[in-house]
Protein backbone atom coordinates (compact mmCIF):
# COMPACT_ATOMS: atom_id res chain seq x y z
CA UNK A 1 0.00 0.00 0.00
CA UNK A 2 0.88 3.71 -1.17
CA UNK A 3 1.24 5.77 2.30
CA UNK A 4 1.56 9.13 0.91
CA UNK A 5 -1.67 11.18 3.21
CA UNK A 6 -2.90 11.41 5.79
CA UNK A 7 -6.34 9.77 4.03
CA UNK A 8 -3.58 6.86 3.33
CA UNK A 9 -2.53 6.56 6.69
CA UNK A 10 -6.52 5.92 7.57
CA UNK A 11 -6.93 3.70 4.96
CA UNK A 12 -3.51 1.77 6.07
CA UNK A 13 -5.38 2.07 9.85
CA UNK A 14 -8.61 0.75 8.83
CA UNK A 15 -6.99 -2.17 7.22
CA UNK A 16 -5.00 -2.85 10.27
CA UNK A 17 -7.66 -3.36 12.45
CA UNK A 18 -9.21 -5.68 9.81
CA UNK A 19 -6.35 -7.60 9.60
CA UNK A 20 -5.93 -8.08 13.54
CA UNK A 21 -9.69 -8.35 13.70
CA UNK A 22 -9.74 -11.61 11.35
CA UNK A 23 -6.23 -12.75 12.73
CA UNK A 24 -7.97 -13.12 16.29
CA UNK A 25 -11.28 -14.53 14.85
CA UNK A 26 -9.07 -17.06 12.84
CA UNK A 27 -6.82 -18.11 15.74
CA UNK A 28 -9.67 -18.00 18.36
CA UNK A 29 -10.99 -21.00 16.34
CA UNK A 30 -7.43 -22.65 17.12
CA UNK A 31 -6.75 -22.01 20.53
CA UNK A 32 -7.72 -24.61 23.21
CA UNK A 33 -7.75 -22.55 26.02
CA UNK A 34 -11.73 -21.46 26.81
CA UNK A 35 -10.38 -17.92 27.89
CA UNK A 36 -7.93 -17.61 25.41
CA UNK A 37 -10.72 -18.27 22.88
CA UNK A 38 -12.65 -16.16 24.86
CA UNK A 39 -10.50 -13.37 24.91
CA UNK A 40 -9.54 -13.59 21.47
CA UNK A 41 -13.23 -13.45 20.52
CA UNK A 42 -13.67 -10.33 21.95
CA UNK A 43 -10.62 -8.62 21.05
CA UNK A 44 -11.99 -9.20 17.14
CA UNK A 45 -14.97 -7.94 17.72
CA UNK A 46 -13.11 -4.86 19.35
CA UNK A 47 -10.66 -4.55 16.41
CA UNK A 48 -14.41 -4.45 14.09
CA UNK A 49 -15.48 -1.43 16.19
CA UNK A 50 -11.83 0.40 15.60
CA UNK A 51 -11.92 -0.50 11.89
CA UNK A 52 -15.98 1.00 11.43
CA UNK A 53 -14.34 4.25 13.87
CA UNK A 54 -11.31 4.49 11.75
CA UNK A 55 -13.07 4.00 8.52
CA UNK A 56 -16.02 6.62 9.28
CA UNK A 57 -12.89 9.20 9.77
CA UNK A 58 -12.07 8.54 6.56
CA UNK A 59 -15.55 9.28 4.96
CA UNK A 60 -16.28 12.26 6.96
CA UNK A 61 -12.86 14.26 7.61
CA UNK A 62 -11.98 17.30 6.52
CA UNK A 63 -10.69 17.05 3.02
CA UNK A 64 -7.90 19.70 3.57
CA UNK A 65 -6.89 16.98 6.79
CA UNK A 66 -6.84 14.12 5.20
CA UNK A 67 -5.10 14.90 1.96
CA UNK A 68 -2.25 16.26 3.95
CA UNK A 69 1.60 15.09 3.04
CA UNK A 70 2.92 12.41 5.37
CA UNK A 71 5.68 10.56 3.17
CA UNK A 72 8.79 12.09 4.87
CA UNK A 73 7.90 10.14 8.07
CA UNK A 74 6.73 6.64 6.48
CA UNK A 75 10.44 6.80 4.44
CA UNK A 76 12.45 7.05 7.72
CA UNK A 77 9.62 4.75 9.74
CA UNK A 78 8.16 1.50 7.90
CA UNK A 79 4.92 0.63 9.31
CA UNK A 80 3.84 -2.56 11.16
CA UNK A 81 3.44 -5.49 8.64
CA UNK A 82 -0.57 -6.45 8.66
CA UNK A 83 -1.94 -9.21 6.03
CA UNK A 84 -1.37 -12.68 6.04
CA UNK A 85 -2.08 -14.41 9.50
CA UNK A 86 0.64 -17.27 10.90
CA UNK A 87 -1.57 -17.64 13.77
CA UNK A 88 0.26 -15.82 15.91
CA UNK A 89 -2.27 -16.13 19.01
CA UNK A 90 -3.18 -19.93 18.77
CA UNK A 91 -1.19 -20.84 21.19
CA UNK A 92 -0.77 -18.18 23.69
CA UNK A 93 -2.90 -17.83 27.06
CA UNK A 94 -4.60 -14.41 28.25
CA UNK A 95 -1.55 -12.35 29.42
CA UNK A 96 0.39 -12.93 26.07
CA UNK A 97 -2.38 -12.58 23.61
CA UNK A 98 -3.03 -8.81 25.35
CA UNK A 99 0.77 -8.14 25.48
CA UNK A 100 0.96 -8.97 21.93
CA UNK A 101 -2.40 -6.89 20.98
CA UNK A 102 -1.37 -3.66 23.31
CA UNK A 103 2.39 -3.64 21.21
CA UNK A 104 0.37 -3.63 17.47
CA UNK A 105 -1.90 -0.86 19.01
CA UNK A 106 1.19 1.15 20.73
CA UNK A 107 3.27 0.75 17.40
CA UNK A 108 -0.29 2.60 15.62
CA UNK A 109 -0.56 5.31 18.72
CA UNK A 110 3.52 6.28 18.08
CA UNK A 111 3.12 6.21 14.18
CA UNK A 112 -0.23 9.16 14.87
CA UNK A 113 1.95 10.84 17.87
CA UNK A 114 4.58 11.35 15.54
CA UNK A 115 2.58 12.76 12.70
CA UNK A 116 1.01 14.93 15.19
CA UNK A 117 3.95 16.27 16.10
CA UNK A 118 5.34 16.74 11.78
CA UNK A 119 1.86 18.40 10.66
CA UNK A 120 1.33 22.09 10.62
CA UNK A 121 -2.53 22.34 9.64
CA UNK A 122 -5.07 22.45 12.43
CA UNK A 123 -7.32 20.45 10.96
CA UNK A 124 -4.91 17.45 10.12
CA UNK A 125 -3.61 17.97 13.78
CA UNK A 126 -7.07 17.64 14.98
CA UNK A 127 -8.32 14.60 12.94
CA UNK A 128 -4.57 12.88 14.17
CA UNK A 129 -5.37 13.94 17.70
CA UNK A 130 -8.46 12.57 17.64
CA UNK A 131 -7.50 9.46 16.21
CA UNK A 132 -4.79 9.08 18.79
CA UNK A 133 -7.11 9.31 21.13
CA UNK A 134 -10.02 6.83 20.31
CA UNK A 135 -6.90 4.19 19.71
CA UNK A 136 -5.24 5.15 23.21
CA UNK A 137 -8.88 4.61 24.70
CA UNK A 138 -9.83 1.34 23.01
CA UNK A 139 -6.75 0.21 24.00
CA UNK A 140 -7.37 1.12 27.55
CA UNK A 141 -11.05 -0.65 27.32
CA UNK A 142 -9.57 -3.94 26.18
CA UNK A 143 -7.48 -4.60 28.41
CA UNK A 144 -9.97 -3.77 31.24
CA UNK A 145 -12.38 -5.97 29.65
CA UNK A 146 -9.76 -8.78 29.44
CA UNK A 147 -8.26 -8.14 32.98
CA UNK A 148 -11.60 -9.13 34.16
CA UNK A 149 -12.14 -11.84 32.20
CA UNK A 150 -9.20 -13.27 34.15
CA UNK A 151 -10.05 -12.60 37.76
CA UNK A 152 -13.36 -14.56 36.73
Amino acid sequence: MQVETIRDVLNWTVTFHKNLKDCLKHCSEQNKDERARMTLDYLSGHEASLERIVKGFVNTADKKALNTWCYDYIEKHPFLEHGHCDSPFKELDMTHIMEKTVNHHEQVIELYTHLYSRVDIDSAKELLDTIKDVEENEIKRMVQAVNRLSDM
